[in-house]
């Protein structure tokens, strides 16, 4: 009896109260609109300005997804009464949409290559190159080279979605982070949380209500419900004062310094290793530059991953430059990347990527393998007749999406415009394949790459996508840079000798890995608060053809004002497109590089398998507390290896990059633990679910990111600060090239 009473409160209460505003979510709030569309562009304009600047120093690019719906509420909040507004709130899906489209528009300097194969074949050398001569593209030439490579990922990520996401409903951090993020926004709370197995941890709270049948289960829930509404001005008075407060202020430093350290390059390099260490520090390539920028990149990466990327540093800028120097492997300045050490602790650095990045890539097929080895087995042993597994009575597979239909309003939508047409993306896949395969012989001739060499490469980055976006879903790291890097060894063999083929072959893989990726992430987003997939597929189509021509527009504009490479932009990940290039065509290599790659890359492929298989291990015992604890002291040291990725990027770029981001690292550090410890949070707690810090944060990236576009406008049109040198005379960190 009690058991039916419970079960009778709780469909009561989920078919009135959830059922009744579900169904305002899905047939009431606006989704796919101008308003939302147009800011979604302005805001993605800022992310690619912000990008192309910090790709060009560091080589690392952000999604951003995080900061465009926090910018993307903020512009409807502080400009309510805008006729383009229609005086009314933004909505949760407009918010969604907004950010896709933003997206999309901002990360295309990565999928275009301008922060990599672009800049590295305006770089190429008769001597080394097999006599290839510098490419240097023309804006016309750019313009058709983004948009042969802006929209084939996109289509490649639509008939992914259903797999990964509704089916296997892999986590997807950053997508279910910016979910929780406009929740917090817009004074909805996200209910389906994702828990760190890959499962809704809603859905299952919810399940066993269900198998329970008990009041106490309905009333809980219940609770869950109302409170949510009883705190929603609470949260409100949160996000509108304390929240946009912070990131105004945080905008407004960050953007005051950057702009001061265009006229004063002292203070953007300060030479503090010149004054307490020694006086030829700078000449080592080592100063700090207190870069509100990287300070904010360091708090959103998070602790492990800033002190990977430092640990990369200590090893390659304090051991293996001053190594190469004195045992004469690098006889010239340090800074050079032709016969420097900054050119040398290039080659370990790559081994590292290329080693675990292919390890990795080669787990996540494996994995992906496996489901399917399984069904084949299961097959086998039981003839032609699948047993699938059941509980209490009903299909498990039937439970998930009844469950998710019933209790968490997450279903995929019944209206028959919610999913993109599938002839449009099949035409849309075959246009845009033919499209890059007639552009780029435009552009680079049967000298540069052959047609049919093109279709090889498309065909490869439709496999690499599949594995990029799983390696995405389960880690928040889409191995865009080694989806690249086996695409060039795959062309060593295609087109042997060709460093142009070799470099466009990786650009292409890259840019389909890095679009599909960039898309799921975002459909994820979409599909945790049932938004339609067709409005942001659309939105995505708008903001990458909208890029084409904003990003080649700002790169051009930084390849005219600036030298490239130079100290300021040293566009690091140009020199390890162009090295693999070299190494798998022409082999030339510094001397001692062939062993130091050897080397690390052998001790970076044994410690990626101890990571791997410990996170399996830790993760199998997560249930059972005996064995959790007999196998963490086991395997719990795995923890503390580095990220391989995030060590070699030590290596490719100078301390300072790598100080300023250790510096908010250790401030999520801090954060992480004081919750901990306050709130009785989980040690597990991840720095992403402090709303405030993150906004702080976000504040400090965008913030240099519009000041570094200023200055760049405004050195464009010959305006610059006070002519002063003050500072310089004790180093200048390098920035001070041009004083006396």
């Amino acid at each position: 009896m009690a058991a039916a009473l419970g079960r009778r409160s709780l469909d009561g209460l989920l078919s009135g109260r959830r059922g009744d505003e579900d169904a305002r979510y899905m047939e009431e709030e606006p989704e796919f609109t101008l308003r939302a569309v147009l800011v979604g562009l302005a805001i993605g304009v800022l992310l690619a300005c912000t990008n192309t600047y910090f790709g060009l120093q560091t080589g690392w690019v952000s999604m951003m997804s995080l900061q465009a719906s926090l910018l993307g509420f903020a512009v409807f909040k502080v400009l309510p009464n805008s006729p383009l507004f229609d005086r009314r709130p933004l909505t949760v899906h407009e918010n969604i949409v907004l950010q896709t489209t933003a997206v999309a528009t901002g990360t295309l300097p990565l999928a275009a290559g301008f922060v990599g194969i672009i800049p590295a074949l305006a770089q190429l050398s008769p001597d080394l190159d097999g006599g290839a001569h510098p490419l240097i593209l023309s804006w016309p030439a750019l313009l058709a080279w983004s948009f042969a490579v802006a929209f084939f990922g996109v289509f490649l990520a639509v008939p992914l979605r259903r797999q990964v996401i509704v089916k296997e409903k892999l986590v997807f951090p950053s997508g279910t982070a910016t979910a929780q993020v406009i929740g917090v926004l817009h004074n909805r709370p996200l209910i389906s949380a994702v828990d760190e197995n890959g499962q809704d941890g809603g859905l299952r709270r919810r399940r066993r209500a269900l198998e329970s049948m008990e009041d106490l289960a309905a009333e809980e829930l219940e609770e869950e419900l109302i409170g949510r509404q009883g705190g929603k001005a609470g949260a409100e008075q949160v996000v509108d004062r304390k929240a946009w407060t912070a990131l105004m202020t945080s905008f407004a430093v960050s953007s005051v310094y950057t702009l001061l350290s265009l006229a004063l390059p002292f203070i953007y390099a300060i030479p503090v290793f010149d004054i307490f260490v020694t006086c030829a520090a700078h000449d080592w390539l080592w100063w700090f530059t207190p870069s509100f920028s990287y300070i904010g990149q360091g708090i959103i990466m998070g602790w492990e991953t800033v002190l990977s990327m430092n640990i990369g540093m200590l090893f390659g800028w304090a051991f293996l430059s001053p190594l190469s120097k004195k045992m004469g492997w690098a006889p010239g300045p340090v800074s050079s990347s032709a016969d420097g050490a900054r050119g040398w602790v290039l080659w370990p650095a790559l081994a590292v990527m290329t080693a675990e990045s292919i390890l990795s890539v080669s787990l996540v097929a494996a994995d992906s393998l496996r489901p399917w080895l399984e069904r084949t087995a299961e097959k086998a042993r039981h003839g032609s007749l699948l047993v699938r597994a059941e509980s209490n009575g009903y299909d498990s597979d039937q439970d998930d999406e009844s469950v998710d239909r019933v209790y968490l309003g997450r279903k995929e939508p019944s209206r028959a415009d919610d999913e993109p047409s599938m002839r449009v993306v099949l035409a849309g896949t075959a246009v845009s394949c033919v499209s890059c395969v007639v552009i780029v012989a435009l552009v680079f001739g049967e000298d540069g790459i052959r047609w049919w060499a093109t279709l090889i490469a498309l065909l490869l980055a439709s496999m690499f996508a599949v594995l990029g976006v799983r390696a995405l879903g389960t880690t928040d790291l889409n191995p865009v840079s080694a989806i690249g890097k086996i695409s060039q060894l795959v062309f060593a063999v295609v087109q042997p000798g060709n460093v142009v083929a070799n470099l466009v072959a990786g650009g292409i893989a890259e840019a389909g890995a890095q679009q599909a990726g960039d898309l799921m992430q975002d459909l994820k987003t979409g599909y945790l608060w049932g938004s339609s997939p067709r409005a942001q597929f659309h939105g995505q189509l708008i903001g990458s053809l909208a890029s084409v021509f904003m990003s080649t527009g700002v790169y051009c504009l930084y390849r005219r004002v600036y030298t490239l490479p130079s100290t300021a932009f040293p566009v690091p990940a140009a020199a390890i497109w162009l090295n693999l290039a070299r190494l798998v065509n022409t082999g030339n290599l510094p001397p001692r590089s062939k062993e130091a790659m050897l080397i690390f890359g052998t001790v970076f492929v044994v410690l990626t398998a101890l990571k791997a298989i410990g996170k399996v291990k830790l993760e199998s015992s997560a249930s059972d507390a005996v064995s959790e604890s007999s196998r963490a002291k086991t395997w719990g040291w795995t923890r503390w290896i580095p990220s391989g990725i995030a060590f070699a990027v030590g290596f490719i770029n100078t301390p300072s990059f790598s100080l300023a981001r250790l510096v908010g690292g250790l401030i999520s550090l801090y954060y992480t633990r004081k919750q901990v410890r306050t709130n009785g949070a989980s040690s597990g707690a991840s720095h992403l679910e402090h709303f405030g810090l993150i906004v702080v944060a976000s504040g400090f990236v965008l913030g240099e990111g519009l000041a570094s576009v200023v200055g760049l406008v405004l050195k464009s049109a010959g305006v610059g600060g006070p002519a002063t040198c003050w500072g310089c005379g004790v180093g200048g960190g390098g920035y001070c090239g041009g004083c006396p």
